[in-house]
Order: C-alpha cells, then structure tokens, then sequence
C-alpha cells in the first residue's frame, strides 16, 4: 500500500487574511487519501490585530492580547508555522523562495503579504514621520512618546496626517495619554473627516474630538516634514507649524516585493484576481488582503479594511478546499457589516446593521465585537478572562 502523496499549501502573509484562511481552512474536512500540508509564512513571529492598536498607546491592553505568537494560535491546528522574509516566487517551479535560503515548494499558493503607508510623496516623510500600522511603528511611537514626555516641555505638539479611521482614533488616544501637555492636530486635504463614513459616525466623532481640543486642519495640504516642524498649504498659503511629532495614518501601498513576482497586476501595482481569489493568468495561486485588486461578483471595489480581509479569508479558504475536492468555486461576495471605532478610553462609536451606539456602550460593543474575531477560542477566553479581572486587579492594588 502506497501513502497518499501530500498537497502542499504555501500561505504567505500572517495578517488577517492569510492568517485567518489558514485557520479556516485547516477546520474543513478532507477525505483519506487527502494528506494536507499547510504553512504558513511571515517574517514576523507574532500576528497583530491591527484593529485594537491603539489601546497600546493609552495602555488598555497588553501586547500579548493583541499580538500573540503564531506558535500559540496554530498549535491545535495542522497548520506549520515558518518564520522568514520571501524574496521570490517562480509559477513554473512552484517554488517560494526565503531570504536566508529555504525554498518552500506548493501545490497551491495564497499571497497575502499585505500592504504598507506610502511615504515617499512628500519630502522627509520616510524619515521622520512614523506611520500606525504595525507593531514596530507603536514601537517607534512608544519611544518618542517617553522621551517627549520625560523632557521638560511644557507642550507636546503632535500632527497626525489623515482625517479617516485610524488618525481620529489615533488622535484621540494620544490626547487622553498626553492629556494637558498634549496639542493635538489632524490634516486632512479633503473638506471633511471620515468622508466615507456614516454620518452618525461622523458627528460622534467631531464631538469627541471638540471634547479632546484636537484641532481640524481641513483642505490642507502637506509640503514637507521637517525635523522639528511640518509645512503645510491650505488655499495656496504655506505656513510651517511647529511640531515634536508627525504621525502618518493615511494611504495604503502594495508592498515593492510584489514587483519581484512575475504575477499580472493592475495599473496601480495590485496583484489582478478573480473575484474567488484565483491569480488571473497562473494556475494554483490565490491572492487577498491589501495587495490584491478584490472586486466582488458585482464587480464592486473591496475596501482595504480588516472586516473585508475576515470575509476574503472565509472565502478563499473555502475556495482552495474546493479545488481540491472537486467542487465549484464560490465568486466573493462583500457583506458591509458597520463601522466602529474608537473615541478615548471608555467612548466609541458603532454604526450598522440599523444599530448606532455611542459613549461608553459603543466602547463596550467594540471591544465585545472584537473579542469575538480575535483568531482562536483559546486566545478569546485568555484575552476575556483578563479584561473581566483587570477592574479587580486595580481595585485591589
């Protein structure tokens, strides 16, 4: 009797999307003679939910909670985990290439590698100004944070580029941890913040950030980030703003590895799929997340979010259990379940599904809504238990 030969895939990418497809797809069954081999790929040993990033900065939550190891998540799971940096793919070869040397073979391959803030348009961006992405950008912020507020300034000036999501958020904590020495601004070069977002959000927002005295600079334009200060145009005026920190919320760029693959991509440098994931033009690559050109079966554009990452993941899982069982693949389609975010330490918003909530009920409905798509039941019971003892915790102490 011969042993079955296994069926390798490859995911490259730990963020939500190759992190949660790996997950999902190592829950379907198989039959006997299917002997499934998953890795995944990340230079990173640790996942981050990006989503509650900023509660580092106001030190709600620890590291370990949103950011724990991918040893931990997939130890339940058939799922291996390889630590390394890909340089390289060959299609004909079916080979994905490491930087310290390991070449990893697939049968099927997921690319998932995410995306990166763009810097490089405005003069002394990539040097001085730090974007809110990853787990080593809070690094970096965490450092200026303590030197600023260890020196002795009497203010802390702080410009954050980006009226969406995360610079409100992020200027909202950053005004709670800085509180009286804090001075704090958005630039946003549209007329309004949150310009895709629901209204009611919106106006939850202003108020909260009318509350923090963050200050608006809408129509605003920036020239350049200098090292102690930012130029910026509003109405073919440049006036240069003094400031001790410049954080850069908006935008978000494929990474440059993408040009290393001979993969087909779109006008703007996104690797072109299918919409059920499916790499156009190379057989046995899938493709998601923030690198990917996603359109749904209507043709409707995906947005860059972590919400549509968890629903393309659940799809191309599915989708790659599918080619190798012999059943039709499933054409993405996107379901808007809302937007939330976060005003301060105990005051959020939520909006969606005919459900709006603000203060500290939408904070609660956040932080519970999330606890909920955190990647296993095992790190959601540890991260739960921890919120339910802290308040004890500090009483006691």
């Amino acid at each position: 009797m011969t042993n079955q030969p296994s069926t390798r895939i490859c995911i490259l990418g730990g963020g939500f999307g190759g992190l949660y497809t790996a997950l999902r797809l190592s829950e379907f069954p198989l039959e006997r003679s299917h002997n499934l081999e998953i890795t995944l790929v990340d230079r990173n040993d640790r996942f981050l939910f990006s989503p509650l990033l900023y509660e580092l900065v106001t030190r709600e939550m620890q590291t370990w909670e949103i950011a724990p190891s991918f040893v931990e998540l997939l130890e339940q799971t058939n799922v291996k985990f390889c630590q390394g940096c890909v340089t390289g793919l060959n299609p004909q070869q079916q080979r994905v290439f490491l930087a310290d040397g390991t070449e990893l073979p697939y049968d099927k391959l997921v690319v998932a590698l995410g995306g990166k803030t763009p810097l490089s348009a405005v003069p002394g961006a990539a040097e001085r100004a730090i974007p809110f992405r990853r787990l080593e950008d809070f690094h970096r912020l965490e450092t200026r944070l303590r030197e600023l507020e260890q020196s002795d300034r009497s203010k802390i000036r702080v410009a954050i580029v980006g009226g969406g999501y995360s610079g409100v958020e992020l200027a909202c904590k950053l005004s709670e941890r800085l509180g009286d020495r804090g001075r704090i601004r958005i630039i946003e070069r549209s007329s309004d913040i949150l310009s895709k977002s629901t209204e009611f959000n919106r106006q939850t927002a202003k108020a909260a950030l009318e509350d923090h005295q963050i200050w608006l600079d809408l129509e605003t334009e920036i020239q350049s980030v200098e090292p102690d200060a930012i130029a910026l145009e509003y109405k073919g005026q440049v006036d240069t703003i003094p400031v001790e920190l410049v954080m850069w919320t908006v935008g978000t760029q494929a990474t440059e590895l993408l040009e290393q693959f001979p993969l087909k991509r779109t006008d703007k440098g996104l690797l072109a799929i299918a919409p059920t994931f499916e790499a156009i033009g190379t057989p046995n690559i899938f493709a998601l997340g923030d690198l990917a050109d996603c359109r749904d079966a209507a043709g409707q554009q995906i947005p860059a979010t972590a919400q549509a990452a968890l629903q393309q993941a659940d799809y191309c899982a599915w989708n790659l259990w599918a080619s190798l069982t012999n059943r039709p693949l499933l054409p993405f389609r996107y379901q808007p379940l809302g937007e939330m975010m976060t005003l301060g330490t105990d005051r959020g918003t939520v909006s969606g599904l005919g459900v709006k909530l603000d203060g500290i009920l939408g904070h609660l409905t956040r932080r519970l809504v999330y606890l909920y798509r955190l990647p296993t039941p095992k790190h959601q019971l540890a991260v739960g238990f921890n919120w339910m003892a802290q308040p004890l915790i500090e009483l006691l102490s």
